[in-house]
C-alpha cells in the first residue's frame, strides 16, 4: 500500500492531538506487573503492535511465542522467560532473526540461564528452559542497547543472589536505564547506581495500580510539524508530563533550536512556533536515539546544516536507520554524510530531483518522520504506511485532524 500525502492548505496550524501511551513505559510496566503477580490493572496501557504482543505473551499459556518485529518484547521476554519455570521458544519476524541478541543471552547464561539458539548462532529464535536464576556479578559493555540492560535489571530482584551489574566504557541511553530503575522503585524495588555499577539485592515486587503516561517519542512528529508550519502555529498535546521518566522528553528543550516553545499545562503541553530557527545544529543523541529520524528530516526540510552524533545503536533498530535515512533523504535531494556513529549535512544547495515513494523499511519511525515532508514536497508518497501500527496506530488519522490529506495511491 502507498499513501499520497498532501499538506494542509492552512499553514498556520491549530489543533489538539491525543498521543498514544508510552510503549517504553507500557512494556516495562507489563513485566513488573507480571513479576509482582499483581491483580491491579495497568491504566492507559499502549495499544500498538509492540505492546499487544507483550500482553499476549504474558497472558497466554502457549509455550511458543512469536513477537513479530517487536525488539523490546524480544529482549524483555528473553530475560523474563529465562527466569520463569517452563520450556519456552521465542521467535519473531525475518528482520528480528537478523537482530543480535547474544550479549543478553550470554549475560543470562552467566547468571544461571539455560538458552539455546535454534537457527543462527547469536540471533533469535531461542529455546529457553526457564528456571529461577541464581544471579551474581557480571560486566556489560555500556554502549550496548539499554534494552539489554533493562531486561536484566527487571528480573534482578527475583534472582537468589540479586545482581551486581558493571557497565564498562561509555554508557549510552542513560535515561532509559533511569526510567527502568525509577519504575522498579514505584513497584517497591530498591537499587543502587554508583558511577558505572548497579546493585540490586533479592527483593519482592509490590503489586500496585499503575497508570502509563503519554508518549514523548510520538510527540516528536508534532514538534516537527509545528516547526515546519507558519510562526504562530499551536498544537496541544494532552497527557505529557513535565516530570516525565521518558528520556525523549528532552525534545521540548531541543526543539527550541527550531523556534518551537513548550508550555506545560495541567492537562499536558502546548507547543507553539514562535520564531525562526537558529542555524546549524550540533546534537548528541546518545541518550535519545529514537529521535534521530525526526531531527535529520526536520533539519533537511528547514535547510538547517547539522551534525548529529551518538547514533551507535541505529544500525540494529527495526532497520539500519543510518542507511535508511541516507537512502530516503537522497530521494528528496539531500545527500547525507556518515562518519562513525554520526550523520551530517552541509546545507545549502540540494539536488533538484525528487523520487517517490519514500520507503519505510518496516520501520514505524521512517514513516512518521518523513510524512511531514509533504509540507515541502507536494507530491509525497509513503510506501507501507501501516507500519506505524508498531507504536502509533492513529498517526494518519491524527494528521488528517489538522488538515493533511491522505489517500491511497500508486507508484
Amino acid at each position: 500500500m502507498i499513501y499520497d500525502i498532501t499538506a494542509p492548505q492552512q499553514r498556520k496550524l491549530n489543533g489538539e492531538i491525543r498521543l498514544p501511551a508510552s510503549k517504553s513505559i507500557s512494556n516495562r510496566a507489563l513485566i513488573m506487573h507480571a513479576l509482582s503477580h499483581s491483580d491491579h490493572p495497568i491504566a492507559n496501557i499502549a495499544h500498538c503492535d509492540d505492546t499487544d504482543v507483550m500482553v499476549k505473551a504474558l497472558s497466554s499459556s502457549d509455550s511458543a511465542i512469536d513477537i513479530g518485529a517487536a525488539g523490546t518484547s524480544m529482549r524483555f521476554l528473553t530475560a523474563y522467560l529465562a527466569n520463569t519455570p517452563g520450556d519456552w521458544t521465542i521467535t519473531g519476524s525475518e528482520r528480528m532473526k537478523q537482530r543480535p541478541i547474544s550479549i543478553l543471552v550470554e549475560a543470562l547464561k552467566n547468571l544461571g540461564a539455560q538458552i539455546d539458539y535454534t537457527e543462527k548462532e547469536g540471533f533469535p529464535p531461542l529455546r529457553i528452559k526457564g528456571q529461577p536464576l541464581q544471579g551474581g556479578s557480571i560486566h556489560l559493555d555500556g554502549s550496548v542497547s539499554s534494552q539489554y540492560i533493562s531486561a536484566l535489571l527487571m528480573v534482578a530482584p527475583t534472582m537468589a543472589n540479586g545482581l551486581t551489574l558493571t557497565l564498562d566504557g561509555k554508557i549510552i541511553s542513560r535515561p532509559y536505564i533511569r526510567m527502568t530503575l525509577s519504575m522498579m522503585e514505584e513497584f517497591g524495588i530498591k537499587a543502587e547506581w554508583e558511577e558505572n555499577v548497579i546493585r540490586i539485592s533479592h527483593q519482592n515486587y509490590a503489586p500496585i495500580a499503575y497508570e502509563v503516561e503519554s508518549d514523548w517519542s510520538a510527540s516528536s512528529y508534532w514538534y516537527q510539524i509545528c516547526a515546519l508550519s507558519e510562526i504562530g502555529s499551536e498544537i496541544r498535546l494532552p497527557g505529557l508530563r513535565n516530570d516525565s521518566q521518558q528520556g525523549d522528553s528532552a525534545i521540548a528543550k531541543m526543539f527550541e533550536h527550531f523556534g518551537v516553545t513548550t508550555t506545560y499545562t495541567p492537562s499536558g503541553v502546548t507547543i507553539t512556533h514562535t520564531q525562526e530557527n537558529q542555524g546549524k545544529l550540533q546534537l548528541d543523541l546518545v541518550n535519545q536515539p529514537d529521535l534521530a529520524q525526526t531531527f535529520v528530516v526536520t533539519c533537511c526540510l528547514l535547510d538547517v546544516p547539522f551534525e548529529i552524533t551518538g547514533l551507535e545503536t541505529l544500525k540494529i533498530k527495526e532497520t539500519d536507520r543510518i542507511v535508511a535515512l541516507k537512502n530516503e533523504c537522497a530521494k528528496l535531494g539531500y545527500h547525507l554524510q556518515e562518519t562513525d556513529a554520526s550523520l551530517s549535512w552541509v546545507g545549502g544547495e540540494k539536488a533538484s530531483n525528487q523520487e517517490s515513494p519514500i520507503a519505510t523499511y518496516k520501520d514505524h519511525r521512517m514513516a512518521m518522520a518523513f510524512a511531514p515532508a509533504a509540507m515541502r514536497f507536494p507530491e509525497l508518497k509513503i510506501d507501507d504506511p501501516l507500519v506505524v501500527s508498531k507504536s502509533y496506530p492513529l498517526y494518519w488519522e491524527n494528521l488528517k485532524s489538522v488538515g493533511f490529506s491522505i489517500k491511497e495511491g500508486t507508484v
